[in-house]
C-alpha cells in the first residue's frame, strides 16, 4: 500500500491521478488532499477517498470546507496556508507526494517533499525550471525517488536505459527529442496572431488541460521549459535537447542513440498514462486509457520549430544557456504575462515581448540556495506588471484624434 499527498488535487493531473488511483484501491490511500480554493470539488474528493488532511490556500475557502465536511461525517482535518502545503508533504506515514501545482507556488512544498525523501511524482515544471540545481542537490542528498509525470519527460525516461544516471555518453545517448503537438496556432498566419482571444488559445487540440498550461502551449512556452526540465531531469546540454513539432501527439517523446536507433514511447494524449507510470514503476497497471489504434491514426508528421511564430522557446533556450537565476526570470514573466493575456490585459504577441523586457532588464545571477530563486521571481514579478503597465499605456496614448489631443512636439 502506497501513501500519497496530491499537491493540487483539483487540477487536470489531480483529477487525473485520482481516477488512477480509484481504480487500484488494494495499491493506494490518499492521505492529503491541496486546492487553491475550489471548495466543491476539493469536498466531493473528500467525500470519496477520506484523506486525513485536505488543505486550501485560501482561508474563507478553508472554513467553508470545514462546515461541509462536519456536514457530511467526514473526519478530515482541514489546514489553511502555505506551510500547510508543506506540512502535508513531509508527513511520516505519507510515501509519495504527486507534485501538481500549477506555477511557482508548487515551488516550496515540491522541495520540501524531496529534502524528506519522498517519493516525487513531479508534474510541476516550475520546481526545476525555477530552482533545478537546489531541488536535484537536496533530491541526491536525501536519496528521493524522482519520477517526471510531464508526458514527454515520461517518455524520455521510459525511453532511456534502465541505469541511467546522467552521462548521456557513457549510455550511448546523442540527442533528446522533445515532441511538441505546436498548440492551435502552428498554422495561422502570423498577421492573425495579434487578435489571438484567451478562448482560442486555450483551445488545444489535443490534450485537456488548465488555463495556463494552455496558453503556454499555444505559445510553446510550455516546450521552452520543458526543454530546460529536460536539462536537470538527464544531465543534457541545451544543444543536446532537440524540440520535434509532432501535430498528432502521438510520440511523446524519443532517445537518440549514437548506433543509430531511435526509441520512442507511444500512446493515446492521456495523462493519465505518465501518472500510471508514475505511481507504479517500476511495474505498470491499468491506468483506464484507451489503446492505441496505429492504423486509425495512419499518418504521423514531424516539422522544425518556427521560432519566429513561437518567439517563447527561443527565450527558453536562451534562459537555458544563460543559467543562474535566468530561467527564475523568464518563468516568473511568463506567469505574469500569460495571467493579463487571459484578463484581456494585454494581446497575445505581447505575451513574449514582455518577457523578452524582463530578461534584458534584469541582470542574471548565481542560484545558491531557495531564497536567490524567491528574490529573482519577485524582481521578474515586479518588472513584468511594469512592462505590462507600459503596454497599456502606449495603447492609450495611440488612440486616434479627435478621441485624444496630440501633445506639443516640444515642452
Amino acid at each position: 500500500m502506497q501513501h500519497l499527498t496530491v499537491l493540487g488535487s483539483t487540477g487536470s493531473i489531480g483529477t487525473s491521478t485520482l481516477d488512477v488511483v480509484a481504480r487500484h484501491p488494494d495499491r493506494f490511500r490518499v492521505v492529503a488532499l491541496t486546492a487553491n480554493s475550489q471548495v466543491d470539488l476539493l469536498f466531493k474528493q473528500c467525500e470519496q477517498f477520506k484523506p486525513d488532511y485536505a488543505v486550501l490556500l485560501d482561508e474563507a475557502a478553508a472554513a467553508g470546507l470545514r462546515r461541509c465536511l462536519k456536514d457530511a461525517g467526514i473526519s478530515t482535518e482541514v489546514l489553511c496556508g502555505v506551510e500547510a502545503l508543506e506540512q502535508v508533504s513531509v508527513l511520516p506515514e505519507v510515501d509519495a507526494v504527486m507534485a501538481a501545482i500549477v506555477g511557482a507556488a508548487g515551488l516550496r512544498p515540491t522541495l520540501a517533499a524531496a529534502q524528506a525523501g519522498k517519493k516525487i511524482l513531479l508534474a510541476n515544471k516550475e520546481t526545476l525550471v525555477t530552482a533545478g540545481n537546489v531541488f536535484m542537490e537536496a533530491v541526491r542528498a536525501s536519496g528521493s525517488a524522482l519520477l517526471p509525470i510531464d508526458s514527454e519527460h515520461n517518455a524520455i525516461f521510459q525511453s532511456l536505459p534502465h541505469d541511467y544516471r546522467g552521462d548521456m555518453k557513457r549510455s550511448g545517448v546523442s540527442k533528446i527529442l522533445l515532441t511538441a503537438s505546436g498548440g492551435p496556432f502552428r498554422n495561422t498566419p502570423l498577421a492573425e496572431l495579434h487578435d489571438v482571444t484567451p478562448e482560442q488559445a486555450c483551445a488545444h487540440p489535443n490534450w485537456s488541460m488548465g488555463r495556463k498550461i494552455s496558453v503556454d502551449s499555444a505559445t510553446m512556452m510550455n516546450k521552452g521549459l520543458e526543454v530546460i526540465e529536460a536539462h536537470w531531469l538527464f544531465n543534457a546540454s541545451a544543444d543536446d535537447i532537440q524540440v520535434v513539432v509532432h501535430p498528432q501527439s502521438v510520440i511523446h517523446s524519443l532517445v537518440q542513440y549514437v548506433d543509430g536507433s531511435v526509441l520512442a514511447q507511444l500512446g493515446n494524449p492521456d495523462m493519465r498514462t505518465p501518472i500510471a507510470y508514475g505511481l507504479s514503476w517500476p511495474e505498470r497497471i491499468d491506468a483506464g486509457v484507451v489503446p492505441l489504434d496505429l492504423f486509425k491514426v495512419a499518418t504521423m508528421n514531424f516539422v522544425a520549430p518556427d521560432f519566429e511564430r513561437f518567439p517563447c522557446l527561443s527565450l527558453a533556450y536562451q534562459a537555458l544557456r544563460a543559467a543562474g537565476t535566468a530561467p527564475a526570470i523568464l518563468n516568473a514573466a511568463n506567469e505574469v504575462a500569460v495571467d493579463a493575456f487571459l484578463n484581456r490585459r494585454i494581446a497575445f504577441l505581447d505575451i513574449p515581448r514582455v518577457i523578452e523586457a524582463v530578461l534584458d532588464e534584469l541582470p542574471v545571477n548565481a542560484v545558491t540556495c531557495l531564497e536567490d530563486v524567491i528574490g529573482a521571481d519577485a524582481e521578474a514579478r515586479s518588472a513584468a506588471q511594469q512592462q505590462i503597465g507600459n503596454l497599456a499605456g502606449a495603447r492609450e496614448t495611440s488612440v486616434p484624434a479627435p478621441a485624444r489631443r496630440a501633445a506639443p512636439l516640444h515642452p
